[in-house]
């Protein structure tokens, strides 16, 4: 009976004594063992032993990437307070996960301060318009400067974005207005412009207008010459002599003047000789003489110019 007791009593110190030696060490997790309050080493996911009272656990450390949202408000070039917001990802360095337990010990807040320091520095070097252009280059800058800072300590800066630039509300109004005069500008640029092209249009319409009527005109009054000859020659064809024809045209054009005078909505009044052909006579014989003396004043001899030779 005492046997058995002792048995059980040694089976149960074995059981603790495993249990307190074994250990699992879960995925994404790395344990620091401390052996006599000393590093001792590092064990990552998976089943160990230690020996116990000897080894213990000093941390538990996770490797799986954090994130840390910094704020602050600083100025650009051009004197404009803004406030940034940048987020950083980080994690420990499988290779230096000691390093990061026994030499940093808060990496949160050391983070902290290297993204604003280094954020403080990049911004008052850019305007405002060059901080939201370039915010990607800044982050990549910020990331390098944190990045080459933390991993004196064993982590390794993932990645850093710059998330917002926010000015105050009154340089936001301002640049609305700003932006809102220049589309204005614009715009107005573009009616002149649209403007221009229209009366240039129009001018160049008109001018086209003009030389297709001169042109209409021209072949007008060029048909009616050829007309006029056409009737010469025929009634010299028939027998008449160069009087008589001049006079027949003469005749025909007096009574079309008259016709047109007759028809027109803008004539009034009309005044005409008191006999006809009579009149018609004394008022060929005024243009005959007229165009004599024109003639003769020219010095040149010719028969008058509305007569058939």
């Amino acid at each position: 009976m005492p046997g058995l007791i002792i048995a059980g009593v040694v089976l149960v110190v074995v059981i603790i004594i495993l249990s307190a030696a074994i250990f699992v060490v879960p995925q994404q997790q790395a344990y620091i063992i401390e052996r006599f309050g000393k590093f001792h080493k590092v064990q990552f996911a998976g089943i160990h032993l230690r020996i116990p009272l000897v080894d213990h656990i000093a941390t538990k450390t996770n490797m799986r990437v954090s994130q840390l949202n910094v704020q602050l408000e600083t100025k650009t070039l051009d004197n404009v307070f803004v406030t940034v917001v940048a987020s950083t990802q980080f994690r420990v360095n499988a290779e230096n996960v000691a390093t990061a337990y026994y030499e940093l010990r808060d990496p949160a807040g050391q983070l902290r301060s290297y993204m604003e320091d280094a954020l403080r520095s990049a911004i008052p070097a850019l305007s405002l318009d060059d901080a939201f252009a370039r915010k990607d280059d800044v982050a990549f800058d910020v990331q390098k400067t944190v990045g080459n800072e933390m991993a004196r300590f064993g982590f390794t800066v993932v990645k850093t974005l710059i998330t917002a630039i926010d000015p105050s509300p009154q340089v936001k109004n301002a640049m609305d207005s700003i932006n809102a005069a220049q589309r204005e500008k614009e715009a107005t640029r573009q009616r002149a412009e649209a403007q221009r092209i229209q009366i240039e249009t129009q001018a160049a319409a008109e001018a086209e207008k003009t030389r297709l009527q001169g042109e209409g005109q021209a072949n007008y009054r060029r048909e009616i010459a050829n007309g006029i000859v056409d009737q010469i020659k025929s009634l010299q064809a028939v027998g008449m002599n160069i009087n008589d024809v001049n006079n027949v045209v003469l005749f025909n054009q007096y009574l079309d003047v008259m016709r047109s005078l007759s028809e027109s909505k803008n004539a009034k009044t009309v005044v005409l000789p008191s006999a006809t052909p009579g009149g018609y006579e004394t008022l060929y014989r005024q243009i005959t003489e007229a165009m004599l003396t024109a003639n003769e004043t020219k010095g040149d001899g010719d028969a008058p110019a509305g007569l058939a030779k």
